[in-house]
């Protein structure tokens, strides 16, 4: 149940009518992992946390550098060489001292992430690496937990929604990796492809709205423009292709 602080601190997304008090308590019971607290991962979980998300983790092994910062915005000056899940959790206690903030300083390994995300109800793919992008998905898929991806390059970014049995997974969207790392990024885009995930998110968790299932919206900064690709499940899939339900 909510409290009465609460019922006045999240009193604008409860005023949704598809949002309500219901939906607000579903968001307070619930636990999603972000996978990567870097561009992505820092305005994801500042909004899930400013949201009211129950329990929060933060997953990276990563250290703070410079070259973070231009679009790491939990990341300070002072946080150079620090962890960054030490970074990130520092923070979000300050923004929402109601939400749980567990961080989990590691690699994402294949075989440790069954058990790492087998409590989560959603997971948050803020990941730079395909290969563990691969990984995660796998896991996802395995256990039927839904995530939601995303991308970005220089001023472009993707999102689309996987829910395993419903959606393509990731490899069907993207088989083969053609990743070079570091690459450009301008420090907004993440930014907007990040609360994109977090929109989706609230709506998984609360049932409002439809999702990004099926569909890849692509964000071209350059042009300032959105666009829409289907995105269909491949029957052969290695990773998916067993399971029943949509194509």
């Amino acid at each position: 149940m909510l409290d009465t602080f609460e019922r006045l601190r999240y009193e604008r997304q409860i005023m949704l009518p598809a949002f309500g008090e219901e939906g607000q308590e579903r968001v307070k019971n619930s636990r999603v992992m972000i996978a990567g607290m870097g561009g992505l991962g820092c305005p994801a979980a500042l909004y899930l946390a400013a949201a009211g998300v129950g329990e929060i983790m933060a997953v990276d092994f990563d250290r703070v550098e410079p070259t973070n910062l231009n679009r790491q915005i939990l990341h300070w000056e002072e946080d150079i060489d620090r962890f960054k899940v030490d970074s990130v959790v520092d923070k979000l206690v300050r923004v929402n001292s109601r939400v749980r903030i567990t961080a989990v300083r590691k690699r994402l390994e294949a075989d440790d992430l069954p058990v790492l995300i087998s409590d989560c109800d959603l997971i948050l793919d803020a990941l730079d690496n395909l290969e563990t992008r691969h990984h995660l998905n796998r896991s996802v898929v395995e256990l039927g937990i839904p995530l939601i991806y995303g991308g970005i390059h220089g001023m472009d970014g993707m999102v689309t929604c996987v829910v395993p049995g419903k959606t393509p997974c990731l490899n069907c969207i993207f088989p083969q990796s053609s990743e070079k790392a570091p690459f450009p990024v301008l420090g907004t885009t993440p930014g907007i492809i990040a609360l994109i995930q977090v929109t989706e998110a609230l709506k998984y968790l609360t049932g409002m709205g439809e999702l990004l299932m099926g569909r890849l919206l692509v964000y071209d900064g350059n042009a300032m423009r959105f666009s829409e690709t289907e995105a269909a499940r491949d029957p052969g899939c290695e990773v998916c292709g067993k399971l029943g339900g949509d194509s």
